[in-house]
Parts: structure tokens; C-alpha cells; sequence
């Protein structure tokens, strides 16, 4: 059995909890959440805690850790949320959100605009040109940042471009002069 799937999701204050399968939702001061569960997997809810097992004649186990580590995530996002943080590294790069898309210059002849999603929110501090992705469903934070980073990953030489604010970047040696 899953090490993780056994052990118990802990409901914080503040944080309601819905169980009626297949369907689990979850709501907070963040956001509000759902997911379908696979039928392979029972989810249920005491007082305090969620527990998560597998269904009885059931063979394949292999969603049963998932499960757990997927409503766990939505229960910490619906609390308190996720970040993500991005620099935009470069002469003449910028960020700026402008209604319900980041307008990003980042060298190329045009302006790229990437819609923002509903539930994700996005601010840009325009000193440093740092880009901060906050939202309750941890992989559409994570997705929205992946596909900022990808307009302009940063690149070896002079390390222009995007990238994630814990992210260090191998810098290469330019030519030698003959």
C-alpha cells in the first residue's frame, strides 16, 4: 500500500469539505476546488480529517497516492494558497498586466499577451520586473508559469529571458578573440 495514501488530510479552519463520490469539493477563502475521483479509490470525510482507500476487489493501486496528494493539494490552496515568482532578466524586457492579460516585451517585434485564467491572479512589481502568480489550484499556478517562462527561456550567455526566481542559470563563456 501507498505510504502517502494512508495517512490522514487535516481540514484547517476556515475550510469546508464536501464528499459525495465521485465528486470532491472543496471551498475556502481562496478559491473553491473540485475533482473527480477515480473508482478505484474511496474518499472519506470525519469531523477534522479526510482519509482516502482503496475500493474493496480492486486490483490496480496505482491511483491511490495520487488521490490523496491531489485533494491534500486543494485543501492547502483553498487555505492559503500557492505562489509562483518569475524575473524577466534583460535589456528593455518588461511585464505589465493590463486587464485580463500580461503584456510581456521581451525582445521580439511584437508585444506577447497572455490571457490570465480565471481564479489565478498576477501582479508585476515594474522596478524589478518580477512576475507573481498566486491562485488556489496549484496546477494552473504552475501551468500559467511554465507557459510564461516558455515565451523567452533564459539563455545561457548573458542569461536574458525568463525564469524562476530560485532558478540559477549555467553560464556559458562567449568566443575568444582569435
Amino acid at each position: 500500500m501507498s505510504r502517502i495514501g494512508k495517512q490522514p488530510i487535516t481540514i484547517p479552519s476556515g475550510v469546508s469539505v464536501d464528499v459525495q463520490m465521485p465528486v470532491v469539493k472543496v471551498s475556502g477563502p481562496k478559491g473553491n476546488l473540485e475533482h473527480v475521483v477515480d473508482s478505484s479509490v474511496v474518499v472519506t470525510k470525519d469531523d477534522t480529517s479526510i482519509t482516502c482507500a482503496i475500493a474493496e476487489g480492486v486490483i490496480d493501486r496505482s491511483k491511490f497516492g495520487l488521490t490523496r496528494t491531489i485533494i491534500a493539494n486543494m485543501v492547502h490552496g483553498c487555505a492559503e494558497g500557492f505562489k509562483k515568482n518569475l524575473e524577466v532578466n534583460g535589456v528593455g524586457y518588461r511585464a505589465a498586466v493590463k486587464g485580463q492579460e500580461i503584456e510581456l516585451s521581451l525582445g521580439f517585434s511584437h508585444v506577447v499577451n497572455h490571457p490570465i485564467p480565471d481564479g489565478i491572479m498576477i501582479q508585476v512589481d515594474g522596478k524589478t520586473n518580477a512576475i507573481t502568480i498566486e491562485g488556489a489550484d496549484k496546477q494552473l499556478v504552475g501551468q500559467v508559469a511554465a507557459e510564461i517562462r516558455s515565451y523567452r527561456t533564459p539563455e545561457p550567455y548573458k542569461g536574458k529571458g525568463v525564469k524562476y526566481d530560485y532558478e540559477r542559470i549555467r553560464r556559458k563563456a562567449g568566443k575568444s578573440a582569435g
